[in-house]
């Protein structure tokens, strides 16, 4: 299979939905982040929702993805051979209840790959008065296909600072409870049977289920804010990952801080997640904390 870039810049129907408290202290619960200031609704300043809920808010768009893509010829076949490959959010505001948000989309990127093509669509949330309230670049790889061409889009992805050496500032073991998939699936909406049916993991291949890439990503970032940013959400302006490794439920991960720089206005903090194999699930993570 292949294709060809002249798709980037093709964009998505407009996505629109109102958050409400359920959904925003359901994700929390899916993570186990306890943290009063995503569960306690007496709180006099209210509540927020933790940082990685946007993945649950586009998530609706990328179920369907066929329906809201606006690309006519879009081979739909080379879908089926997606993989969640990379994931960078940049939070403008944090998401509250009430928030009435309007989600758009866009083709951003494609582009040739050792592995197949990547592709890299840009979603951009507002909220009821235009002000921007998160970025995501939602990064899948296409195993197997061939980019027909030279690839366009690259220079759009946003980049992440490059860490200069590498050290073990500390690192956490933490617990993935076999039901950890389960609860992540139904408290996040965030469906697919790799995930939660052990007789579909076998089917295409894998050694059963496996835990959620963004779960994953959610539960170490809650470990890094707890130890970095004493549990505030609202200093954390960018989280970026590339998922590299399966994390299988009823194991540990390992979340190691590599690197903490400090530059104008906040800080820099890159980490790595490890698999029970002691396989890199996480790699080139980067998280980026205000002042």
């Amino acid at each position: 299979m292949k294709l060809t870039s002249d798709y980037v810049g093709a964009p998505f129907k407009e996505y629109t939905c109102t958050v409400d408290a359920r959904r925003t202290m359901n994700y929390a619960a899916a993570v186990g982040d306890a943290n009063p200031v995503y569960i306690n609704d007496e709180r006099p300043e209210g509540i927020v929702a933790p940082p990685l809920f946007p993945v649950a808010l586009t998530w609706p768009i990328v179920e369907h993805i066929t329906d809201y893509m606006q690309a006519d010829g879009f081979p739909q076949e080379v879908l089926f051979t997606q993989v969640h490959y990379s994931e960078h959010l940049s939070l403008h505001q944090p998401v509250a209840p009430g928030m009435h948000l309007t989600i758009q989309g866009v083709l951003a990127a494609i582009l040739p790959h050792r592995a197949g093509t990547y592709v890299v669509i840009r979603f951009d949330a507002q909220d009821a008065a235009g002000r921007p309230v998160f970025t995501e670049h939602l990064g899948a790889m296409m195993r197997g296909v061939e980019c027909a061409d030279a690839g366009k889009g690259g220079e759009s992805i946003p980049s992440v600072p490059s860490q200069t050496g590498e050290s073990v500032l500390w690192e956490s073991a933490i617990p993935i409870d076999p039901l950890a998939p389960f609860i992540y699936d139904g408290c996040t909406n965030i469906y697919f049977p790799i995930h939660t049916s052990v007789q579909f993991a076998h089917q295409v291949g894998l050694p059963g289920i496996i835990h959620q890439g963004t779960a994953t990503l959610a539960v170490s970032v809650h470990k890094i804010m707890n130890q970095e940013a004493g549990g505030d959400p609202h200093r954390l302006t960018a989280v970026y990952c590339r998922f590299s490794g399966m994390v299988i439920p009823g194991s540990s991960i390992k979340v190691r801080l590599t690197g903490k720089n400090k530059t104008a206005g906040g800080t820099d903090l890159f980490f790595t997640v490890f698999n029970a194999e002691e396989k890199k699930a996480i790699s080139d993570g980067y998280l980026r904390l205000k002042d």
